[in-house]
């Protein structure tokens, strides 16, 4: 009887160690189990080729790499960039207006941070599209010789340059300038804008037309022994030549035919003689051997040697 209290008793004793045993080993599968779900971290996005490495601000960049998502972030120092991805390998942003300088340029994707690349960003070149008017008289008035000009990335510190010198002008926009036209010789002329970096536009060409244009002949100031032939037009200068042919079957003028009057030139013998008054007059003054009427070719000549159309005109 005795035996079988101890044994009892033993037995009793060995119940609670072998229920601890069991609780640990229970415990130890799931933690292993909760460990081996734990998704590993994704790869920083990777930076592969940059194009371009620099440009000016409005610009596209296009990024190629790996390992980017709707929620990738491109950064120009300390400046967020918004990007749009093309795919997985592809994304592109637009160069902010940031000063011009060197940049840190990289990518964040869910706290991961690619490698850093050195990206230059310029100063914006100012470009001209258009010039309005394009084409001007050599004797406009002051108001026709104010010009518009279209463009863009002005700065209200950019300067006109006309022909390579800096003329009067007038910054209206980024997109806009005006400026003045100075005095200057008939033919084809380069316009310039420089930013006050020193960046300048491709020149674009003004044409000033300097050649002699004949409107209308009229008579006038009739007296006994003479009369006056008023010629109207455009771009007559100082010095402007008329020639005259009286009943002439010819097409056209040739030098040293006909009667030759230069404005402003000292008396010779010759009683007729040419006034110049301005641009678009000049004043024939005109003696004819009889009152008959005849038909009358009239052509201006300026000093440039441009001449203007032949005119013809019925008077004495």
């Amino acid at each position: 009887m005795k035996q079988r209290v101890i044994a009892l008793v033993a037995l009793a004793a060995l119940l609670p160690a072998v229920a601890a045993q069991g609780a640990p080993q229970t415990k130890s599968r799931k933690t292993s189990s909760t460990v081996a779900e734990k998704p590993a971290p994704a790869p920083a996005p990777n930076i592969l080729s940059i194009i371009p490495a620099q440009g000016e601000p409005n610009i596209t960049v296009t990024l190629s790499g790996t390992g980017f998502t709707a929620k990738t972030s491109a950064f120009l120092g300390t400046i967020e960039v918004p990007t749009t991805v093309v795919g997985p390998e592809l994304l592109t942003f637009t160069i902010p207006k940031l000063p011009p300088g060197l940049y840190a340029l990289f990518l964040k994707r869910d706290g991961a941070t690619s490698r850093t690349y050195n990206f230059s960003i310029q100063a914006p070149k100012p470009f001209v599209e258009s010039i309005s008017p394009d084409t001007i008289s050599v004797c406009s008035s002051a108001g026709e010789r104010v010009l518009s000009i279209t463009g863009r990335n002005f700065q209200p510190a950019s300067q006109v340059l006309f022909d390579g010198s800096v003329v009067k002008s007038s910054f209206g926009s980024e997109q806009s300038f005006t400026f003045t036209v100075p005095q200057a010789p008939g033919g084809l002329h380069q316009v310039q804008v420089k930013n006050p970096d020193d960046t300048f536009t491709t020149p674009m060409t003004l044409a000033i037309v300097a050649t002699p244009e004949i409107y209308s002949v009229t008579r006038s100031d009739a007296a006994v022994t003479y009369y006056k032939l008023v010629i109207e037009g455009k771009n007559f200068q100082p010095g402007t030549t008329i020639v005259v042919e009286e009943n002439s079957l010819q097409v056209g003028l040739n030098a040293g035919a006909g009667k030759r009057l230069r404005a402003g030139a000292p008396p010779s013998g010759e009683r007729e003689f040419l006034t110049f008054v301005d641009c678009s007059k000049l004043v024939y003054q005109r003696y004819p051997a009889d009152p008959t009427d005849k038909d009358l070719r009239i052509q201006v000549i300026n000093p440039n040697g441009e001449t203007s159309s032949v005119v013809q005109v019925t008077a004495p």
